[in-house]
């Protein structure tokens, strides 16, 4: 069974995660396996937490979903570092899916909300 988890930023304001807890409800309600949310920074869980959340529920496998527009520094230097946390602590293979922003369908829902927005 493979696990998700949604992994954003994090940020001192509790109210900067309501959206993604919203997304989080979404990807459950329609991925059929175990999703957690998970924190770079500010918030919890981290991401080996999570990731040993998954794995304690019956994950085989863990897919990381970075929930950045781009492939900048986080992405670069600390993602590396804590997927090798998260194998570690969930005992289970852990990978990363390309920062969100990069996506192509991604791109097309924000480039129809920013037009719609100009309406």
């Amino acid at each position: 069974m493979t696990g998700l988890v949604l992994f954003a930023h994090g940020a001192r304001d509790a109210r900067w995660r309501e959206p993604f807890d919203r997304l989080l409800e979404r990807v459950r309600s329609g991925h059929g396996a175990p999703v957690e949310l998970a924190f770079l920074e500010l918030m919890d869980p981290d991401l080996p937490a999570a990731a040993a959340r998954l794995a304690r529920v019956g994950a085989t496998r863990i897919v990381v979903v970075p929930l950045f527009l781009g492939t900048g520094g986080h992405l670069r230097r600390d993602l590396p570092r804590l997927l090798e946390l998260a194998r570690a602590t969930a005992g289970v293979p852990v990978a990363a899916a390309g920062a969100a922003g990069e996506n192509d369908a991604v791109l097309d829902a924000l480039a129809s909300y920013c037009l719609r927005s100009a309406r």
